[in-house]
């Protein structure tokens, strides 16, 4: 863990005498691609949100880059580097694909209050160049809101790189999309982490996206982790194959929680 650049100890959340998350511990490197699936009501969400700031843990440390994390605002952690995406997409529908990514890139430059340049001529070259990296420079004076729902993933993708995170927390990213749009999605993603070195957790319902793409894959049950380890390992497990993967996935095909 000394090389770690997310470190988790012991992370706990309870609701109502209900235990959400029971002492979770991981730890995270740089460029590698990790893996938090379980059942439905396995403690996944909530595990990202106890992360990135929206809930604070009952017990336990969030450790980013040497820092303690845990208890911080969401816009704090992403001032430091840490960058989400959501199941439900979170872009402005009257606003083109280039202009939602300038806003993001606004932001991130703390340039929210410029009084005397037009938003729309801020950052144009920057958010050009992030939307060629997600092979969407051709469509961004379209409105978000006419895009298809794939492509609408990758202008998320886009804007959450527009806060040149290190840590990339990724909840469903293929959610809603089609075969074809969650194996490039994914395959985008593992280039990111590879070539620039972030750091992605991501949670997937999508046993092909998982198994292709993560270096690493945590499984969740009832809040706790019943199994870590590399992709084979895991698919191997008697205790994931009981809870979770079932014969669908151990065959090859997808499962769905």
């Amino acid at each position: 863990m000394s090389d770690a650049l997310l470190i988790v100890e012991g992370l706990a959340k309870a609701y109502g005498g209900v235990a959400a998350v029971r002492d979770v511990s991981f730890a995270l490197s740089a460029g590698e691609m990790l893996a938090l699936i379980g059942p439905n009501g396995a403690g996944k969400t909530t595990c990202f949100n106890m992360l990135n700031g929206q809930i604070v843990p009952d017990r336990g440390a969030v450790t980013f880059d040497g820092r303690r994390i845990d208890g911080l605002a969401p816009q704090q952690s992403c001032r430091l580097g840490v960058g989400r995406t959501f199941q439900i997409t979170a872009t402005f529908a009257s606003m083109t694909v280039r202009e939602n990514v300038q806003l993001a890139l606004i932001a991130h430059h703390r340039r929210l209050r410029s009084m005397f340049v037009r938003s729309r001529d801020l950052y144009v070259d920057e958010a050009s160049a992030l939307l060629t990296r997600v092979g969407m420079e051709e469509q961004a004076q379209r409105g978000c809101g006419v895009l298809a729902y794939g492509d609408v993933k990758r202008v998320e993708l886009a804007i959450a790189l527009a806060n040149a995170p290190r840590l990339l927390l990724m909840d469903e990213p293929t959610a809603g999309m089609a075969p074809k749009e969650r194996s490039a999605l994914m395959a985008l993603t593992a280039s990111l982490a590879r070539n620039d070195g972030v750091a992605v957790l991501f949670t997937e319902h999508d046993m092909d996206a998982v198994f292709t793409h993560a270096d690493r894959i945590i499984v969740l049950n009832r809040g706790r982790v019943i199994a870590t380890g590399a992709p084979a390992a895991v698919r191997a497990d008697p205790q994931v194959r009981e809870v979770y993967l079932g014969t669908s996935a151990l065959s090859g095909e997808s499962a769905h929680a």
